[in-house]
């Protein structure tokens, strides 16, 4: 666990460099324009502090796919390059044209690290703290700003202050960051099982959660390449594997179902039933809630199931399924610890072999993800004696909790991953056969749930008193990226169990774009990232000492002899300061209260500050109090908005997309957000000439109530879910949405 913390920590350093030159961009400006005379030309004044801006775009546009290609890591490292060589090139800068392609070079950097760290954080950090750490980038970005503030305000106190210096700073901290992304920064794990690296994917697994045994994720990770299309709701009863006799076949019964885990030995039972769970119930009120013409997005009410009714276990981690963790582990820990062994020996001894399949090696999707425990249920077959189906009887569902015992088989959040097998009749008339992937959700106090005494899998020891255990759960059933070509007359599994080849060379293509799941993240990542540069941040922080300037702050510290244009670099300085607290308590909240709670509770108040401004701006209090009112007005938006409507876009973009399409999707949106901020920050200067301050904060007012509209109505909560489920959520709430369009 600490190694993703660190991980993301090193990561976010992109961030704060792309805060610093906020700042210094916004305090250097006022002496650019002194130096070049543009006071009278706001346009080439807009065009100097938004050719970054210009930069970022350029790059997102081929940044997407260039990460699904070579990775993320490699385009972290080049972010840093293009950092070092802008600030370099602007400490020289010996006229406009040279200063602008520096700051076009900087542009790459910023776009490279903004579009790219959410996406790598979110593919390191375990889903429980998956929001807390991508919470990151927005501290490190304001503690930048914090410290390029401080360094400009003292630079304005010099005689004759020099802005090729505050602007070419940035080269000593771009330093350390290239030293961090070469040294320290591993690449994603999901990008890497991606690519069939899986010997390299399961080695940065292991230093990120700081456990040897990470099967359990290993197969979330290849499962999650796969874009779920027939996504289905059921409901289960589950219990352990003794509720069957050792001679009785369940293959045939329609009242019971065996389910497998990515362990070998990890099997249970489950008993179908109906009409129970949170999560059933809501995906049944699509046609419930078109009958009643509600404008609130189904997606919204099905994600919201999973967090309405939370099992009473304590901590956060232990929430949902809170001892899937060791479950039906066979002796306890070190068994799966010998079989993760035996399959790494084997992997290994296959490479000294040059073992291919086609072209590939076997580190790589062709190589067998589960076939040690499909093997091992094949031997249970004939030898019960040494096998799982024998030993299991003393596992028990609620035994250890993942991540607070080490446990590998749970995916995060309180998930579980498992396969069922399922056999239809086939066109010819006979029987075929096949495995569904099932992500398994605990539900809390449901009926026919019922819990006996723990049993210790490191004892094997029998249920005391003959009790047992029984766990409901909603299950997301939906076709399985693991599949083997020879299983129609295998059961229940076969050592050919194997990725397909074909979804893995592919990678991204545009019409994976058009998927329903894929096109309804679509909306929500654009959606939620033109509204935010539309409410105006980005114009407000670039200009932030401009503003303050006019407003007349400089008439708070008159009297301590500070001149108007330090007066509002110290007070934007102090601005930023107070927002690194209001950040902190977004990050303990953002997976707690959830991204959603938190756009809804912070938007109103960025709504109310704009309003104040508006009203600051038009009413002559005195130039005291106006002044005080545009800068408490100011602060308080910048703090609500780096709550809430500052990093819950990123955060959530990173989420929404499958990992085939992932890169490719955060391109799209992450080109949305550049375009925005070309329009606001380019625009701004002549707003602020021709419509004035109270006009400017209306228009963002306006737009802050058309985004507590659009997240209210369709902006879901994600909060603790990983990201395979999260994709298998859209394509439900997609399919469910189609459903309700044809009634």
């Amino acid at each position: 666990m600490s190694g993703a913390v660190l991980v993301a920590v090193a990561a976010a350093i992109g961030n704060l460099l792309q805060g610093w030159d906020n700042a210094t961009i916004a305090g250097a400006v006022l002496y650019i324009k002194k130096e070049f005379n543009l006071e009278s030309e706001p346009t080439i004044e807009g065009l100097i502090v938004a050719m970054s801006l210009i930069g970022a775009t350029v790059i997102t546009t081929c940044s997407g796919a260039i990460s699904d290609a070579i990775g993320r890591r490699p385009l972290l490292i080049i972010s840093s390059v293009f950092y070092f060589i802008s600030g370099l090139v602007m400490l020289w800068s010996p006229n406009v044209y040279v200063l602008l392609l520096a700051r076009l070079l900087d542009g790459f950097g910023i776009g490279l690290a903004v579009t790219l760290v959410p996406v790598y954080i979110s593919e390191t950090a375990p889903p429980e703290i998956r929001g807390l750490l991508n919470t990151l980038p927005q501290f490190t970005g304001s503690g930048g700003m914090f410290l390029s503030y401080c360094m400009v305000f003292g630079m304005s106190l010099m005689e004759t202050p020099n802005w090729r210096l505050m602007l070419g700073v940035l080269s000593i901290p771009s330093l350390v960051y290239f030293g961090l992304t070469i040294f320290f920064l591993p690449e994603s794990p999901r990008w890497l099982v991606s690519k069939g690296r899986m010997l390299e994917a399961k080695q940065v697994l292991q230093r990120l959660r700081g456990r040897e045994d990470v099967s359990g994720e290993m197969a979330l990770l290849v499962e999650g390449l796969g874009v779920g299309g027939e996504t289905s709701i059921e409901e289960y009863i589950i219990g352990p594997d003794n509720e069957v006799n050792d001679d009785q076949d369940i293959s045939g019964d329609k009242d019971h179902i065996k389910l497998y885990g990515p362990e070998a030995g990890l099997s249970w039972v489950a008993r179908p039933v109906t009409g129970q769970s949170n999560l059933g119930i809501a995906s049944r009120r699509g046609s419930m809630a078109s009958q009643t013409a509600s404008l609130v997005d189904p997606l919204v009410t099905l994600f919201g199931s999973v967090h309405e009714k939370l099992p009473d276990t304590g901590s956060m981690r232990s929430m949902l399924f809170p001892h899937f963790g060791s479950m039906f582990s066979v002796g306890g820990g070190n068994q799966a610890r010998h079989e993760e062994e035996d399959w790494d020996e084997e992997s290994q001894a296959r490479d000294g072999d040059d073992y291919q399949t086609g072209a590939d090696s076997d580190d790589n999707l062709h190589s067998p993800l589960i076939s040690r425990q499909t093997t091992s249920v094949e031997k249970d077959m004939v030898q019960p004696a040494h096998g799982s189906l024998s030993s299991m009887r003393h596992g028990s569902l609620l035994q250890g909790t993942a991540g607070e015992q080490g446990g590998s088989t749970g995916i995060g959040g309180g998930w579980q991953l498992a396969w069922k097998w399922t056999e239809r009749d086939g066109k010819d008339g006979q029987k075929e056969g096949g495995f569904k992937r099932i992500y398994l959700h605990q539900e809390a106090g449901g009926p026919g749930s019922r819990r006996g005494s723990l049993v210790s899998l490191a004892g094997g020891d029998h249920a005391v008193g003959g009790e047992s255990e029984y766990v409901q759960a909603a299950a997301l059933v939906s076709q399985p990226a693991l599949y083997s070509k020879d299983l129609v007359n295998q059961h229940p599994v076969g050592p050919a169990m194997v990725h397909p080849s074909e979804a893995a060379s592919k990678g991204p293509s545009w019409r994976d774009l058009f998927e329903p799941g894929v096109k309804r993240a679509l909306v929500v990542g654009i959606g939620l990232q033109v509204l935010q540069q539309f409410s105006g941040i980005n114009g407000v922080l670039y200009y932030t000492p401009q503003i303050l300037d006019k407003a007349g702050v400089g008439v708070l510290l008159s009297n301590l002899g500070i001149s108007s244009a330090s007066a509002s670099l110290l007070i934007s300085g102090v601005t930023t300061l107070l927002m690194l607290p209001s950040i902190a308590v977004a990050m303990r909240l953002m997976d707690l209260s959830g991204r959603r709670t938190l756009l809804l509770t912070t938007i109103p108040a960025l709504i109310a500050s704009l309003l104040v401004l508006v009203i600051g701006s038009t009413i002559n209090f005195g130039s005291v109090v106006n002044a005080a009112i545009s800068t408490v007005s100011v602060i308080v938006y910048f703090c609500c908005f780096v709550m809430g409507f500052g990093p819950v876009p990123n955060i959530l973009c990173a989420e929404i997309f499958p990992t085939r399409v992932r890169g490719l999707c955060i391109a799209i949106c992450a080109l949305t957000f550049w375009i925005g901020d070309i329009i606001v920050t380019y625009s701004l200067p002549v707003m602020l000439n021709s419509i004035g301050l109270a006009g400017v904060f209306g228009l963002y007012a306006v737009v802050c109530v058309i985004a507590l509209v659009f997240v209210y109505l369709k902006v879901p909560e994600t909060k603790g879910m990983p990201l395979e489920v999260i994709t298998e959520f859209f394509s439900v709430g997609a399919k469910q949405a189609e459903e309700e369009k044809e009634n």
